[in-house]
């Protein structure tokens, strides 16, 4: 071993020329790995120091690939971010406004469900991460358009706001982290009953899903007071 190898140490990071952008990269894709799963399972209060660990890498390696919290949540969460603002492009094509605006309240909150990080990113604000917000907001811009749209149906209601969403967001995130294992579908009947506060008397509603059971909340609940614990 070399004296500039001695002092460059094992770190793949520090590995010249083609090594080093190889190991680079995947150290990227073990991190961005890690914290996907992290973040699903857990939500974005997962520390830093949690996120590399599951990747094997060291503190330092995770700085140099993601400076911030924020580009790290960015970078995870880019393909999501993508399908919400896809999402509302989608919604806008239905022919019928009204089963567009209410499949899309549906279609964003369970992309809540399916991912605990996601369903705390659509309730936060991430003002360094540009290319998140932009999503966001171009999300935000064809959802105006959705309120509209079924507004002149006569199906929504008239004094539905753009800021009941969110309310429904932090609503929803609530649910998830609350019902958890012990519960997974309580969110379905919380949509549901929304929807149905925001429809007008005449318009076209489902069914109520069926409500979980008994012993379903009660294991929630349970596992709420050892969390709080």
């Amino acid at each position: 071993m070399t004296a500039s190898t001695a002092a460059r140490g094992d770190d793949p990071d520090q590995q010249p020329g083609e090594n080093l952008r190889a190991d680079a990269e995947r150290n990227r894709d073990r991190i961005l790995a890690a914290a996907r799963r992290l973040f699903a399972a857990e939500g974005l209060g997962v520390s830093m120091a949690s996120v590399a660990r599951e990747a094997g890498v060291g503190k330092a390696t995770l700085s140099r690939r993601f400076a911030t919290r924020d580009e790290l949540i960015s970078a995870v969460f880019a393909d999501r971010m993508d399908a919400y603002a896809a999402a509302t492009r989608e919604a806008l094509t239905d022919p019928d406004p009204w089963h567009g605006f209410t499949g899309y309240i549906h279609a964003v909150c369970a992309m809540q469900a399916a991912d605990r990080g996601f369903a705390d990113v659509l309730t936060m604000t991430f003002p360094a991460a540009k290319a998140l917000e932009a999503r966001r907001a171009e999300a935000y811009n064809g959802f105006l358009e959705l309120i509209d749209r079924a507004k002149a149906t006569g199906h929504l209601r008239q004094d539905f706001t753009d800021r009941d969403m969110p309310i429904l967001l932090m609503a929803n995130a609530g649910v998830l982290n609350a019902a958890g294992d012990a519960a997974p579908d309580a969110w379905r009947r919380l949509v549901a009953h929304m929807i149905r506060s925001y429809a007008t008397p005449d318009a076209p509603i489902p069914p109520l899903p069926d409500a979980p059971a008994p012993g379903a909340l009660y294991r929630a609940m349970v596992r709420l007071t050892r969390h709080a614990g």
